[in-house]
């Protein structure tokens, strides 16, 4: 399974909840974050014909953190293994404990400054440690990610999706739209992000009737 559609349809649900139903702006990243937290504690457990039964917060917030990876490693292509560094980041991602995760990547990128993947792992983690929001030095990890790497969309894709988790949609949706733009044409996201895309517009339309 691709994480890329998870995360973006936690997206265009915010969208719903912050533009239709007026939640206000003080509660935009705590409904954010709830919000991914259980759309990608289903896409990972998710069982429809199975009875509902309580689960573990904790859990539900590992599996979340679990998604943010393997999103960002659908991006990457999982042909070619992350660094080590970066791998035992994600282990600490997957707990939570982003402090520890972001200390890690440095390592990372100060050993290898053009590993791609470790500066936008490392934006990633800064956000979560942030609680949602688009700090300078994860917009600058991000920024040294897209340098190395111009062709690969998760930098601009995690930018756009952070700015998203801020209220701020049309900008998300001018990076998305860049993104698909420039894509080869048999890049395999592709077609998911203009499905994205295509349900953003749709969101942004309604809400601007």
């Amino acid at each position: 399974m691709s994480w890329v559609p998870i995360l973006a349809l936690a997206a265009l649900v915010f969208i719903a909840a912050a533009f239709f139903l007026k939640l206000p702006k003080a509660g935009w990243t705590t409904f954010g974050a709830a919000l991914l937290f259980g759309l990608a504690g289903y896409a990972l457990q998710g069982e429809p014909g199975k009875p509902a039964a309580p689960k573990d917060r904790v859990a539900e917030i590992q599996q979340s953190n679990f998604a943010l990876i393997e999103a960002r490693r659908s991006l990457f292509g999982t042909d070619q293994p992350p660094a080590r560094w970066v791998t035992v980041a994600d282990g600490f991602t997957r707990k939570g404990q982003f402090a520890d995760a972001a200390d890690l990547l440095r390592n990372a990128v100060a050993e290898n400054p053009r590993d791609a993947e470790a500066w936008v792992a490392l934006g990633n983690v800064l956000i979560e440690h942030a609680d949602g929001m688009l700090t300078p030095a994860a917009l600058y990890a991000y920024e040294r990610a897209e340098r190395i790497d111009p062709g690969n969309p998760a930098a601009a894709y995690f930018t756009g999706f952070a700015l998203l988790r801020a209220g701020q949609p049309g900008q998300t949706r001018a990076i998305w739209a860049d993104i698909l733009e420039n894509a080869p044409e048999d890049a395999p996201w592709r077609e998911e992000l203009a499905g994205q895309l295509e349900r953003l517009d749709q969101m942004l339309g309604q809400v601007a009737n």
